[in-house]
């Protein structure tokens, strides 16, 4: 005859033990304390606990109640409390450190977020994704072409075409212009990062644009302030020049040479990537712009298929 199962060992895996209490106890009621304990492989105390508490409280008293101490010594007093609750309605955006250190309130700052808690006043924390979620849905509501994310790439890292760029000239740096509604991408290439090669690939694209009749007087052009779009230097220590001169396209592309270019397009899925900061270039004289900066401008997303006319 097999040995039954420890009472302990089913309770544990039991999401509510409430039922195998109840056979406990109405086994302790109808065979006695010492059969049941040794039915259910439990100890005497375990069964008198139930059967006092169901004579006791009947059956809600088989429920699970709570392990808390009955009374915690170290407990807020209930004159910080209210303070406590006022301060955080007041000051919603400071943090419980802060609020301690700034109102040198007599507590820790877990029994301040307690406290919050308790009372619904500490919001819970929201998630990566669902933070991102709620951009996409701003960005949802944008216009087509009101905000291009720009940013340019080193292409000297990747170990397949480092060798081919060395051996070949191929371009060292990739920029690219990401339309952020639609995720439609622009790609242009360079030998190295200046403030006049990205002049010459957003005033093409821009262009671009223009011919086909798309409105640009509201657009923004976002990058991360890099010595390609704001002057100085570049990353090898030559001078860059000056950002473009506009953010519309009429204005821009008045100021630049007037350059035979193709540009193609396609509409991609949405970047993972998007820079912080905002760009507008500001009003500066195109003549002093070098025109013979190597820059070839391509905007397909991705590779097209090789054919006769690409």
């Amino acid at each position: 005859m097999t040995s039954p199962v420890p009472y302990y060992d089913l309770v544990r895996e039991m999401r509510d033990a409430y039922n195998h209490r109840l056979r406990l106890v109405d086994s302790a009621r109808q065979r006695g304390i010492k059969p049941t304990a040794r039915l259910f492989a439990t100890t005497l105390p375990t069964v008198r606990k139930w059967l006092r508490r169901y004579q006791q409280l009947g059956p809600s008293g088989l429920l699970e109640q709570s392990r808390a101490p009955h009374h915690q010594p170290r407990k807020t007093s209930p004159q910080i409390e209210p303070r406590v609750l006022e301060l955080r309605r007041q000051l919603p955006t400071l943090g419980a450190r802060r609020l301690i250190r700034e109102f040198d309130l007599p507590l820790s700052h877990r029994a301040l977020e307690r406290i919050w808690r308790s009372h619904g006043l500490m919001p819970k924390r929201r998630r990566k994704y669902q933070r991102k979620r709620d951009l996409a849905e701003v960005k949802a509501t944008w216009r087509l072409f009101q905000q291009i994310s720009a940013d340019p790439k080193d292409l000297d890292d990747i170990p397949n075409y480092w060798p081919q760029m060395k051996a070949r000239g191929l371009p060292a740096i990739q920029y690219t212009a990401r339309e952020v509604r639609s995720g439609l991408l622009f790609w242009s290439f360079a030998q190295r990062r200046s403030a006049a090669a990205s002049a010459v690939f957003a005033a093409r694209l821009q262009r671009h644009l223009d011919r086909y009749g798309i409105s640009l007087r509201d657009l923004v052009w976002q990058t991360d302030n890099g010595s390609e779009f704001i002057g100085g230097h570049d990353d090898q220590g030559h001078p860059a020049a000056s950002p473009p001169p506009s953010a519309t396209a009429n204005r821009f592309a008045s100021r630049l040479p007037l350059t035979p270019i193709r540009v193609t397009s396609r509409p991609c899925p949405a970047s993972k990537r998007t820079s912080s900061l905002t760009w507008k270039p500001s009003p500066v004289a195109a003549t002093s712009w070098p025109r013979s900066t190597p820059t070839s401008s391509t905007s397909t997303s991705p590779a097209p298929t090789p054919t006769r006319k690409t």
